[in-house]
């Protein structure tokens, strides 16, 4: 005489399992978060060249290293036929001095770089740079391009 025992309830060994029959994952799929890394990365390695001033100058070669500041300066671009620049904006000599000061947070101590295109008239960068030093602006640079070698 053969007598089956059965480990109880009608689906056999389920008890206890869960209803879908598939166990909880316990590991993260990280292939998702990495080629979302991976676009981002490419769209700022594009996009980090087009954030620069955007008034086209050419500006003169040296050997001069680059410096190293923490905060964003205040830049003013003297193009070829000695029109003014405010970052982007056209301003005339006259407003110049009243706009770079109410873009300074520092006053006076702000750093200002002035970028002359290496065609502009040597005048038009030097009364651009008088403007600024009769207002008490101290620390004012030249922006040059690194020359290659």
């Amino acid at each position: 005489m053969a007598v089956s025992v059965s480990s109880g309830g009608a689906k056999g060994g389920r008890r206890g399992r869960r209803r879908g029959g598939t166990k909880p994952m316990g590991e993260i799929n990280v292939t998702p978060m990495v080629d979302v890394m991976l676009v981002l990365l490419i769209i700022f390695m594009v996009a980090a060249p087009l954030m620069t001033v955007g008034v086209p100058i050419d500006l003169p070669k040296t050997a001069a290293k680059q410096l190293n500041t923490e905060q964003k300066p205040i830049t003013i671009s003297v193009s070829t036929d000695g029109s003014i620049f405010l970052a982007d904006a056209p301003v005339a000599l006259e407003d110049l001095v009243n706009q770079v000061t109410a873009l300074a947070a520092n006053g006076t101590e702000d750093r200002v770089y002035v970028r002359g295109d290496m065609a502009a008239n040597y005048g038009a960068v030097m009364q651009v740079m008088g403007a600024l030093s009769g207002a008490g602006f101290t620390k004012i640079g030249l922006i040059t391009d690194q020359k290659q070698e």
